[in-house]
């Protein structure tokens, strides 16, 4: 009997439709993480090169120019932001008092990073990419 509850359960999941754009993706966002994520995207468009465009992509918002910018999530406990795992190394004294993984920088979905980090960090993403040239 639980197996088929299971089941039931993950087909209902599958056919819940996944946002297909960032506005669908921060309406669906309880508060206080909304308001967070807001923030995080007009400081992310701040220094955006204008060209930029915004994206889902493994279904969360992403800043795309050329590839990925950077990418920004909210869940149930903090909101994330994924500037890739070398430009949180770069920033690495700046970020002490945040929790961070590998490519992930956590804050509570209340309290966003300061918002001349986050553009810091979007800033050395870009500087980043275009070295890569």
């Amino acid at each position: 009997m639980k197996k088929a509850i299971s089941r039931v359960r993950a087909a209902s999941a599958k056919t819940t439709a996944a946002p297909q754009t960032v506005e669908e993706y921060i309406a669906a966002i309880p508060e206080p993480a909304r308001s967070t994520l807001q923030k995080v995207r007009a400081a992310i468009r701040s220094v955006a090169p204008p060209e930029s465009t915004e994206v889902i992509s493994y279904g969360i918002p992403a800043f795309k120019h050329k590839k990925i910018l950077v990418w920004y999530a909210a869940f149930s406990d903090h909101c994330s932001l994924f500037p890739t795992a070398s430009v949180i190394k770069a920033f690495k004294k700046e970020l002490k008092d945040f929790r961070v993984s590998k490519g992930t920088i956590k804050s509570p979905g209340d309290k966003p990073l300061p918002t001349s980090l986050r553009k810091n960090l979007v800033r050395g993403r870009i500087a980043e990419m275009e070295g890569e040239k």
